[in-house]
């Protein structure tokens, strides 16, 4: 399928709400992992043991010596005041200088801007570059905040979807199928949240040369760049199209690298000026980002990589562990993730069949069905995309996920 069509069913989507809420805001989906994760967390504060598998949100505790870089930092009056809206200096050479050692992508610190979190630099980049009307092709199955990012900018998302049997891996004939003379974006994550699947980088090359032959911008999400497995290599689209740097975004942060979901900080890349312009934006919006956060991204970033190295390995058990766990149950095709820590299971084998009595038709309906069957949280296909899917983390302690997927298990033999 090379085209889904941009279509709102919402209530909030076509008529403003008694309560005053404009269309815009009130049409937004919400964030389908965090009321996952948020259910399950209300589940287990009455007694129940869930098992959650719905956040993308690493197990590890930050490493100490962030940490120490952040007591050290609050101490210090200099980070109790108002710093400059688009970063602390020192904290945009320290980005500029990672982003060279670990991608090869030489770039200087006027082109980065510190952000709250990798959400914020989602919705600026989009929010300064799109216009009205404007199109983004989507590579679907995507994470479920980009397409609400794009709405929100004015933009409209153009869905363009791969199957389980392309890998979740998009081709170049797809996109220019999707593409319209409304086209302005490509946005592009690789490695993938929520599938795992990682472009090649011969796939990245094409991809991004023809963004390049067709003038488009691409929006690329790098975050899970340290997380990758086997032989498998992370490729930066600016890097293998050098031509394309001049019209592309990265996006990227300290969060799933560094265990510091909590912390809030991401950032941008891209040209000066429009680098200049996000950062006009946000000096509005936010204003800078909390001192403290900045001096312990300092620290992670300027820092070596072995508690990376030693996260990356546990995750790699647990890929493993998962994907065979998954792949035994009858109706579940669990493809193996390249990257991230995610893995997406094509569950269409298993729709239509009763459980217990129930019988789920869509993957909303299964990801009801195992949290109050199995007490087991697990995110459907339609916060990504299609129906048929579910999104499984293994950010999660080891025995934590051998006990969830063996409740899945138990209770997915019972479907006839």
């Amino acid at each position: 399928m090379a085209r889904v069509s941009e279509q709102r069913t919402q209530p909030g989507a076509t008529t403003l709400a008694p309560s005053g809420v404009s269309r815009r805001v009130g049409a937004i989906a919400e964030s389908a992992t965090l009321a996952v994760d948020a259910k399950a967390k209300a589940l287990k504060a009455q007694g129940r043991p869930v098992i959650g598998f719905g956040a993308g949100e690493p197990d590890f505790a930050t490493p100490d010596y962030i940490v120490a870089a952040a007591v050290a930092a609050c101490s210090d009056p200099a980070n109790h005041r108002y710093t400059p809206a688009g970063g602390l200096p020192e904290l945009k050479a320290a980005i500029a200088a990672k982003t060279a050692r670990d991608s090869g992508y030489q770039v200087g610190p006027q082109q980065v801007l510190v952000t709250n979190g990798g959400k914020q630099a989602v919705y600026q980049a989009f929010a300064t570059l799109l216009d009205p009307g404007d199109e983004v092709l989507l590579p679907t199955p995507y994470w479920t905040t980009y397409p609400e990012a794009i709405r929100l900018a004015g933009g409209v998302p153009v869905e363009v979807f791969a199957d389980e049997d392309a890998g979740y891996l998009v081709s170049v004939d797809q996109l220019e199928a999707a593409r319209t003379e409304r086209t302005k974006v490509l946005l592009f994550c690789s490695p993938s949240n929520p599938t795992g699947a990682v472009y090649s980088p011969q796939q990245v090359q094409a991809i991004g040369r023809w963004v390049h032959e067709h003038g488009l911008w691409a929006v690329t999400d790098e975050i899970y760049e340290h997380l990758v497995y086997d032989d498998t290599r992370f490729s930066s689209l600016p890097v293998q199209v050098p031509e394309l740097a001049e019209r592309c975004v990265v996006l990227n942060g300290v969060a799933k690298t560094y265990a510091m979901t909590g912390w809030r900080l991401g950032w941008l890349i891209g040209a000066p000026e429009v680098v200049a312009a996000a950062t006009n934006l946000q000096s509005h919006l936010t204003s800078n980002v909390a001192n403290v956060s900045q001096r312990a991204a300092i620290a992670a970033l300027s820092g070596d990589l072995s508690a990376v190295a030693r996260m990356r390995e546990a995750f790699d058990r647990r890929r493993r562990t998962i994907v065979a766990m998954l792949n035994e149950i009858d109706g579940v095709q669990c493809p193996v993730p390249a990257g991230a820590f995610y893995v997406y299971p094509s569950v269409r084998g298993v729709l239509g069949r009763s459980i217990r009595g129930r019988t789920p038709t869509t993957s909303a309906e299964l990801a009801e069905l195992l949290l109050d069957e199995a007490e087991v949280a697990v995110v459907p296909g339609e916060a990504f995309g299609p129906s048929g899917y579910l999104r499984l983390s293994y950010a999660l302690g080891d025995d934590d996920l051998v006990e969830g997927v063996g409740r899945i298990q138990r209770l997915l033999a019972q479907a006839r």
